[in-house]
């Protein structure tokens, strides 16, 4: 059998602007996913006076945005750590490139050592883990920032509404404007391309 042992990568914990960036992603596709729903809500009570209750659109309502905020952070446990690539393009849903080829090292009888058994080769890293919490902290102090764009702003992208304007400095705003272009060299699949360039999402290496 053959043996190999690979020392981890350097680990860094994300920056504020990877962390604004993922968390209105997530914001973003969580409100697209209900954005063209029909329900008309009712609110208040009837009263006797045969008052009836007011009606509001879904897809306007307070209770939309609530339903998008609620676990918004927890899905930032999704994303994998794809070292391979570049800035906030390290963070990405799916099993980086490297994982991958390691998996594949495992499955030809190679004994791959990465300092954690094989079976938390897929839970959350260092860096992950961080990240929902940060996201947690900036969505508790930001909140009406995104009620703000929410009612009144929604004609602007919610990034450049919250992060470039709100949240972050000028100095800090540079991981906006990385996009995911591929990967050099390699043909990934079309879907995963096409998938991760709607979301402007950032991919990263999980080691």
């Amino acid at each position: 059998m053959f043996s190999l042992v690979l020392a981890n990568q350097e680990e860094r914990l994300p920056n504020k602007c990877e962390v604004c960036k993922l968390l209105t992603v997530e914001l973003q596709d969580a409100l697209e996913k209900t954005g063209r729903s029909k329900e008309v809500l009712e609110l208040g009570e009837v009263l006797d006076t045969g008052k009836r209750r007011r009606k509001i659109k879904y897809n306007t309502s307070e209770t939309r945005l609530t339903e998008a905020m609620d676990n918004i952070c927890e899905r930032i446990l999704q994303y994998k750590v794809h070292a391979e690539r570049p800035g906030s393009l390290r963070y990405a849903k799916g099993t980086s490139q490297t994982m991958n080829t390691l998996k594949h090292l495992v499955d030809k009888g190679v004994k791959v050592e990465l300092g954690i058994p094989y079976e938390l080769w897929d839970e959350p890293s260092v860096e992950v883990a961080d990240l929902k919490r940060q996201c947690e902290t900036m969505l508790e102090e930001y909140e009406e920032v995104v009620e703000n764009w929410y009612f009144h702003h929604q004609d602007e992208r919610l990034e450049r509404f919250f992060c470039a304007t709100h949240v972050l400095r000028d100095s800090d705003q540079e991981c906006l404007s990385e996009v995911w272009k591929g990967d050099m060299g390699v043909e990934g699949s079309k879907e995963e391309s096409e998938g991760e360039n709607r979301r402007q999402s950032h991919d990263a290496g999980e080691l």
